[in-house]
């Protein structure tokens, strides 16, 4: 069983935690275990990278210029001289 030390929680947070632990009838470490449970393995987290990259990029309404391409043929890559 691995263990987690986390430092440097502000005193909100904690005592957010604490009071969701006591809602739950459960000890601070075993609400931490249950939210990080919940979030990891919750359905949306296992989408695929195109869902979520599209998820990021959605609300974008402009588009990008695309820039004008040159008539010169592409150059081949010298490696060794």
């Amino acid at each position: 069983m691995a263990t987690l030390t986390i430092r440097g929680l502000d005193p909100e947070t904690h005592a957010r935690l604490r009071i969701a632990a006591a809602r739950h009838g459960r000890s601070m470490e075993a609400e931490v275990r249950a939210i990080l449970t919940e979030r990891l393995n919750s359905p949306g987290h296992q989408r695929g990278l195109g869902s979520r990259i599209h998820e990021r990029f959605a609300g974008l309404d402009d588009e990008l210029p695309i820039p004008d391409r040159d008539q010169e043929p592409a150059r081949g890559s010298v490696f060794d001289e």
